[in-house]
């Protein structure tokens, strides 16, 4: 069984996921397309966002460190011309939010989740191009974070083009409006690990560490086993709101940081809860083979989004190795089942669907690709399940 999942995840990722990505590179305005429509209509004049254009950029990076196709190096370039000469704030620092398909800036929002993307971007660039420029401005995002992006107590996150506080309502959901998210804490710390992973800059490991400790203190909620959601800037949670798939995907990337680190200490803190996430997923959201999205105020959600049904089979890939109990290997491999039958979409253009319903019907229109949709969970998945079963072999 673990044989026929890896022959097929590398296929979808070779033959599938790959190829649709490159489709979208813009040759004529630079850098990737940033809508294709649920009809396959392509609209060339549509927005570029800084986040889909960032994790393009991780895409090929790593699809190039995993299968060592020069090609893939090509088109990694061209998304870090595109980061580089289109959405870096040259005056006040910080990547925007987005830009116009011809480059121009459209919404100059500073945030910190989109720095830290471009942080992780780059940061995986400079690992297969040795280019120190990628570095050095990885290093320029992550000192404007520290300087402009957070406080004495924890990172904050949406500012104006000149680093004015203002409304998080890019980050904030389910009617409430958010001062702190567990969401943009995670990819902080996500970002701030591949750049220690490839500078092992001690000034970054004392703020993945601090981070860490952000995650045991303000973000877990022991009595629930769950992290909350949405913040005021005390990080009091602003709504019963149990967000599924960033459980799952916290487990794994936490885990992932602790690895990197190497300490003890802190293992010994934070490794029990990345323990306990996976089986409370299982017992609370894995159903119909497929993990259900979010329950809000004890209602849950029952679309399955592609990148919650992504992370969870990486989530409970590690769950496994780290514990070898099978449930949660037939769980991975129920997961990716449910995802190659229903949310990887057939049509000839196409790639995967936003969400299924739960009779696994496409439920709404929403886009193949916008802002928010890109191969980063897919392709990491793939990336992911990959190397995880050849070291389960």
């Amino acid at each position: 069984m673990l044989e026929e999942m890896f022959a097929e995840v590398e296929s979808e990722l070779i033959y599938h996921i790959i190829p649709f990505w490159k489709k979208m590179k813009d040759d004529e305005c630079g850098g990737f397309y940033g809508l294709l429509d649920f009809e396959l209509n392509l609209h060339k004049d549509a927005e570029k966002s800084c986040i889909l254009n960032s994790r393009i950029l991780w895409f090929f990076s790593n699809a190039y460190k995993l299968l060592e196709d020069k090609e893939l190096v090509d088109y990694a370039k061209h998304a870090y011309k595109f980061l580089c000469d289109k959405f870096f704030d040259k005056e006040n620092g910080g990547v925007f939010w987005s830009a116009n398909a011809d480059g121009t800036v459209l919404d100059s929002t500073k945030h910190t989740y989109n720095q830290a993307f471009a942080i992780y971007a780059l940061s995986s660039y400079y690992d297969i191009s040795h280019d120190r420029n990628a570095l050095d401005k990885a290093f320029e995002l992550y000192k404007t974070i520290e300087t402009k992006c957070r406080d004495s107590e924890g990172y904050l996150e949406s500012f104006t083009a000149d680093f004015k506080p203002n409304e998080n309502d890019k980050l904030s959901e389910n009617g409430v409006t958010a001062e702190r998210t567990m969401n943009t804490l995670l990819h902080v710390l996500e970002g701030y690990t591949e750049l220690y992973r490839v500078s092992r800059s001690a000034d970054v490991k004392k703020n993945l560490v601090f981070i860490l400790n952000q995650f045991a203190d303000k973000i877990w909620n022991p009595k629930e086993k769950r992290q909350e959601v949405f913040f005021d800037k005390n990080f009091n949670s602003l709504i019963d709101l149990y967000s599924y798939g960033h459980d799952i995907e916290t487990s794994w990337l936490v885990d992932r940081t602790l690895e990197i680190l190497a300490d003890d200490e802190l293992r010994q803190k934070i490794a029990p809860i990345t323990e306990i996430i996976p089986y409370r997923i299982l017992k609370t959201a894995y159903k119909d083979n497929s993990v259900l999205n979010e329950c809000e105020r004890g209602k849950n959600s029952e679309i399955r989004i592609w990148w919650v049904q992504a992370e969870s089979v990486v989530g409970f890939l590690n769950a496994y190795q780290k514990t070898n109990d099978k449930k949660f290997l037939d769980a991975a491999q129920s997961v990716w089942s449910y995802i190659k039958n229903y949310i990887v979409d057939k049509r000839d253009g196409s790639e995967w669907f936003w969400c299924v319903d739960a009779e696994r019907k496409p439920s709404s229109r929403q886009p193949i690709v916008e802002p928010w949709k890109c191969p980063y969970h897919n392709g990491r998945m793939c990336f992911e399940t990959i190397s995880r079963i050849k070291r389960i072999k």
